[in-house]
């Protein structure tokens, strides 16, 4: 599906405020996660003023899809159809380049209990990156469980291993204090592969979550940090924002193979998952967002409170259907 004309743009967008003003909000949970980050509780020792490598955002090419969808086929097959429809690695990664792929790696869940990303649309992306001509590709996530137990009983670990990454697990000593800036966060330890990375790749899992309502690709970069994480969760939405602002992926890739539909963001209920066979990979993680909420959880983008302050604050447009699309069953 290709950008829209002016006119038919103009009627959406009505439209779409139109509906906000008839939908409720999503509704944000305060308690029932005292357990979360339990094992992030300790702030880890870090090295004052530290700093982020500078990362261009890709500009937008007129010729080429901002967001590909992908329907139907196995994670690896729909991850290369997106990457390839969006232009091909090439487009997104430079000879030599150290590549940091940032899945959910957070919970003690199996694949199919969708609370991970999923590890073959993790491989497809490690594989193509060293295809482009990478240095090294790193795969790594700061986990709310036991790091060694949530990288293999998802099948992250092996399935990146397997095809040429390097797996990360977090340690104290590899956090550093770096200045952010943001409405909230102002300065907060994050994790050393992410400063360091000449290109960064989200992938999310699509799934709910209690406090949010969703969980998609700009709530992902919550696994970058240590510290008392938990204490972002009084403002969690605007911290989201900030860290979008600040992580600047190179591209979003969002599993969206299995859908964990309930009880998110922990899950383990079988019951609570859905198939849907999708893959979506954008240039504009706004959009993204926006468009999974919409089209994964029946949710309202102006009702979801992180997407909304993305776009206000021109991380990304969250006027879906204003961004060029290419819809692909396979």
């Amino acid at each position: 599906m290709c950008s829209m004309g002016t006119d038919q743009k103009n009627m959406n967008r009505r439209a779409f405020l139109h509906t906000s003003a008839r939908l409720g909000g999503v509704s944000v949970a305060t308690l029932g996660m005292g357990f979360w980050l339990k094992n992030r509780s300790t702030r880890p020792q870090e090295t004052i003023a530290a700093t982020m490598k500078e990362r261009l955002i890709l500009p937008p090419d007129p010729n080429l899809p901002a967001m590909v969808i992908v329907n139907g086929g196995d994670p690896r097959k729909m991850v290369n159809q997106a990457v390839h429809e969006l232009g091909g690695i090439k487009r997104f990664i430079d000879d030599s380049d150290v590549v940091v792929v940032k899945p959910n790696m957070a919970w003690d869940r199996t694949p199919e209990q969708a609370a991970n990303t999923n590890p073959d649309a993790v491989a497809a992306v490690v594989a193509l990156c060293l295809k482009g001509g990478a240095s090294k590709v790193i795969v790594t996530d700061v986990s709310c469980h036991e790091p060694r137990r949530c990288y293999q009983r998802s099948g992250i670990a092996d399935a990146a291993n397997a095809a040429g990454a390097k797996v990360i697990f977090p340690e104290k000593h590899k956090f550093h204090e770096i200045a952010i800036n943001g409405q909230v966060l102002t300065e907060w330890p994050v994790f050393e592969p992410f400063l360091d990375a000449d290109k960064i790749i989200n992938m999310p899992v699509a799934k709910h979550h209690n406090l949010t309502g969703v969980t998609l690709g700009m709530k992902n970069w919550f696994g970058a940090l240590g510290g008392k994480r938990n204490q972002l969760h009084q403002k969690i939405n605007e911290s989201i924002v900030d860290l979008a602002e600040l992580m600047k992926p190179t591209l979003t890739i969002l599993d969206a193979y299995r859908i964990l539909q309930r009880n998110g963001p922990t899950g383990g209920n079988i019951a609570d998952v859905r198939l849907n066979n999708t893959i979506i990979a954008a240039t504009d993680p706004v959009a993204l967002d926006s468009y999974a909420a919409n089209t994964f959880f029946d949710l309202n983008p102006i009702q979801v409170q992180f997407v909304k302050l993305a776009h206000e604050r021109k991380v990304g447009n969250m006027y879906f259907e204003e961004i060029r699309q290419k819809v692909i069953e396979v």
